[in-house]
């Protein structure tokens, strides 16, 4: 079985934030996982910037130049963001890379000459930022609740539509006969209940009112809508495993939920292609009770908290208390109790009193010649807070059992030698299970333990 993994494409109106970090540290990791399990050959990995639409005109007008450049400055501090994280991807697509564009228009084509797409005139109202048409069901008070801060947009105008709503009792058997198809639970209920609501969907933007997007195959007057081209990135990258031998899993944030649950499904059915396998829906992560907002300043990025803590403790700490299933909080003072307590007096510290304790004594460490990793079922379920626990329970009884067996005080050499193999083994097994949440730290203990400890110190504490 190959796996193909994608987190979701970010807008490029602006940098990446701690919020939408925490999905690419949920694959990521999860991604390293199944390469650890089944090899890396057998895993693909795809994350990247979503560069066409109403919001990056806008932004790049706003600053004055022109809209590539704008998108090509924003991609790459996005990627120098997830960069700084350890995110292990394949390909950092963009969807102005030539190949995207042609394989965007090659599939709305298809979809047309299918019969799925027609031309219309659409009259309602639109939310810049989602990038969506809305109903009044949609909205609270006439505003967006994921963009309040925007007006809504009355529009008319003419374009082709996507034949969404003929796809509702495909997708019911979608979801009927693969209940795990959305996770977790409360989402696919969400998700489920929201396909007799479907509707068709417009999929071009005429030229005059919006001329950033991928040119339209049928008709040189239209551009392509951004969410029918953003998703077909993964597409893009996929297709030569695009198969029933490859298990597709996106991960992506529940506000981007139903286009990935609901529209994806529906336009891959409407070229003759498979639907994902899984969709993993997170939450939102919040800083300090609040939202992550722009307007209300407290925007977060990676590369600002690694000039405090390194990256593998705020992966360890996104996978631990990260929104996997609810929207989740997170603060620095809770991030700097995790590093001095779970880590640094845990982890590390159990690893150090071995470590010194196998080298004083001059006993060796012979790596074992088969080792089944069996403490991440959990989030082989998308559980990984679950794992960490099981993970850090070892390390518990570990540490209990040294200060229970008091080797620093044992006499007996042959006995303290089998001892100290028999918990050398232990910390390679835990570190092992750690490797995809935290890549360096665990590569780092591997690295002393093969080299007769010469490094002990692996989570200085900070005041």
């Amino acid at each position: 079985m190959r796996y193909l993994i994608t987190t979701a494409i970010d807008y490029t109106n602006d940098v990446i934030h701690l919020g939408h970090a925490y999905q690419k540290v949920l694959a990521d990791a999860y991604a390293r996982l199944l390469r650890q399990n089944y090899g890396i050959e057998n895993v693909s990995f795809v994350t990247g910037t979503d560069e066409f639409g109403q919001k990056i005109d806008k932004e790049a007008k706003s600053k004055g130049i022109p809209n590539q450049q704008f998108v090509d400055e924003i991609s790459k501090k996005d990627q120098e963001e997830q960069d700084a994280l350890q995110i292990s991807y394949d390909r950092f697509i963009r969807t102005t890379d030539a190949d995207h564009q042609k394989m965007a228009a090659e599939l709305f084509k298809k979809s047309y000459e299918n019969g799925f797409i027609y031309e219309g005139t659409f009259e309602g109202k639109y939310c810049e930022g989602c990038e969506e048409y809305k109903t009044d069901k949609n909205l609270i008070e006439g505003k967006c609740p994921l963009h309040a801060n925007r007006d809504i947009i009355i529009t008319t105008e003419k374009n082709y539509f996507f034949k969404w709503s003929f796809f509702k009792d495909y997708l019911k058997k979608l979801f009927d006969e693969n209940t795990e198809f959305v996770k977790p639970r409360s989402k696919y209920n969400e998700m489920y209940a929201l396909i007799d609501e479907i509707e068709d969907i417009p999929v071009t933007r005429r030229k005059e009112n919006l001329a950033w997007g991928i040119q339209c195959p049928i008709d040189e007057g239209h551009v392509l809508y951004v969410w029918f081209d953003a998703l077909i990135n993964y597409y893009t990258f996929g297709k030569e495993i695009w198969n029933d031998e490859t298990k597709i899993i996106h991960f992506l944030g529940k506000d981007n939920a139903k286009f990935h649950a609901l529209l994806w499904p529906a336009m891959l059915k409407s070229v003759d292609l498979k639907s994902p396998d899984q969709i993993y829906v997170n939450s939102f992560l919040s800083i300090n009770g609040q939202k992550i907002s722009k307007s209300i300043g407290n925007v977060i990025r990676p590369s600002e908290i690694i000039k405090e803590f390194p990256s593998d403790v705020i992966r360890y700490y996104l996978l631990k208390f990260g929104p996997i299933v609810d929207d989740n909080d997170f603060s620095f003072n809770q991030l700097k109790e995790v590093y001095n307590g779970e880590l640094a007096n845990g982890l590390g510290n159990t690893v150090s009193r071995v470590f010194t304790l196998a080298k004083r004594n001059e006993v060796k460490f012979e790596t074992p010649e088969s080792l089944f990793l069996s403490l991440n079922e959990d989030f082989l379920n998308f559980r990984p807070d679950k794992s960490l626990e099981l993970i850090f329970s070892k390390i518990s009884d570990l540490n209990k059992n040294i200060n229970e067996n008091k080797p620093w005080a044992m006499t007996d050499q042959i006995e303290l030698k089998v001892l100290l193999e028999n918990y050398l083994k232990e910390i390679y097994f835990i570190v092992l299970n750690l490797k995809p949440y935290m890549p360096t730290v665990t590569e780092d203990i591997l690295n002393s333990l093969k080299n007769n400890y010469e490094k002990t110190n692996f989570f200085p504490r900070i005041s």
